[in-house]
């Protein structure tokens, strides 16, 4: 799983480094490759590496998108998505939020990757830098050099709840920056950002001239009495979402960003480029999410995650490892473990083949001691999750 070495050639004198070189290999990907392959040979293989619920889509979705199909919507929809969804979305965020936001800034897209690679595109000029958490989702540093921006990253750890203070962001913040993107609840850390500390960011990059972005894509999976989305804060943010956690529908690839008045012309322009349409049956399916039935499911499923965080976390503790102090959201437990192996992809490697249990290692999510951790998910059933447990007491013994 080590990561392939840059190409580099010479031009006038000076080594270069190809921006596709930069691009890190996705490596839950090819962990969950393997265990298919193990799989396939008859293992039985216990999956606490992917983030993707378990539970099938909620049945008011799948009806609609049958209904959907008898209907006939099966063509090409307006770049920016269905009118009907965009103005739903509007209305959750002012009963969710208590904000107001028109339709028009409201963009559907085949996924949040979507979203993100848009809004790269939209915001950030070759040389550009954006600073970002490390340990982070991998695939946003990766659509930063892939528009050949600068991906600044800011070793965040326990102390500081694995999520950027304002003294770390000043400190890292060069002529170059231009933005700052978070992401609240984290993947992989499962931490938020205050209302507090969002807040002085915020204040902060506004009188700097940088633009804030922040991933919400685990909004609705959060274990905490306050979770802020970024435009109650700052009305100009911007924010990618995504239907595939919260609301279980990781298979057909939906998601939206919201944009501020400023760019919904160009946002709108990159999204007929980029991919003409988001899926016509998804986003329709998509309108019976904000049900009270759907809703009501979506609660009874954030509730068992609860269940499971408490039981997982409570175990691996038990095993020692080392914990973050408070997972409040997403369905994730970052580990230290390096008390048992300093080479964390090795630990994932001998887990997996030895005992069966796919777990990912830290060094898909950054450069801060990343071979210290893994990042275990909490997205199987508990009888898998016990079985997990058990399966781990043995290699640790071993």
């Amino acid at each position: 799983m080590a990561d392939t070495a840059p190409t580099k050639t010479v031009v006038d004198g000076q080594l270069k480094t190809s921006r596709l070189d930069r691009v890190n290999p996705f490596r839950v990907m090819t962990v969950m490759h393997r265990a298919a392959e193990l799989e396939a040979e008859g293992r039985r293989i216990i999956h606490m590496e992917v983030g993707e619920p378990d539970f099938i889509t909620a049945q008011p979705i799948r009806n609609a998108a049958k209904a959907a199909l008898d209907a006939g919507h099966t063509q090409y929809t307006a770049a920016p998505g269905i009118s009907r969804l965009r103005a739903e979305l509007a209305r959750y965020y002012s009963k969710r939020y208590g904000v107001e936001v028109t339709p028009e800034r409201v963009l559907i897209t085949p996924g949040a990757s979507a979203g993100l690679m848009l809004l790269a595109h939209l915001l950030i000029e070759p040389g550009d830098e954006i600073l970002l958490a490390d340990p982070a989702y991998p695939c946003v540093r990766n659509f930063i050099h892939l528009v050949s921006g600068v991906p600044r990253l800011i070793p965040v750890t326990v102390a500081e709840n694995y999520q950027p203070t304002l003294p770390q962001l000043q400190g890292a913040a060069g002529t170059s920056a231009k933005g700052v993107w978070l992401a609240s609840p984290s993947n992989p850390t499962g931490t938020v950002l205050n209302r507090h500390r969002l807040t002085e960011i915020c204040q902060w990059a506004s009188a700097e001239g940088l633009h804030v972005l922040v991933d919400e894509i685990y909004h609705g999976l959060h274990y905490v009495d306050d979770l802020p989305s970024v435009l109650e804060i700052q009305s100009d943010a911007f924010v990618v979402n995504s239907f595939s956690k919260y609301f279980g529908m990781t298979g057909w690839r939906l998601g939206w960003i919201v944009v501020p008045d400023t760019h919904i012309e160009k946002a709108n322009i990159l999204a007929q480029n980029l991919y003409i349409s988001a899926p016509s049956i998804a986003q329709h399916a998509a309108l019976a999410a904000f049900t009270d039935e759907s809703m009501a499911i979506f609660e009874e499923r954030r509730l068992a995650f609860r269940e499971r965080r408490d039981y997982l976390c409570q175990e691996l503790s038990k095993l020692g490892f080392r914990l973050p102090n408070q997972v409040e959201g997403a369905f994730y437990i970052y580990a230290d473990i390096s008390h048992l192996s300093d080479d964390a992809e090795a630990f994932c490697r001998t887990l997996l083949e030895e005992q069966g249990v796919a777990i990912t290692p830290g060094t898909d999510f950054g450069e801060n001691n990343s071979e210290r951790f893994v990042r275990i998910a909490f997205t199987t059933s508990m009888e898998d999750l016990q079985e997990g447990i058990a399966r781990l007491k043995a290699a640790l013994k071993s």
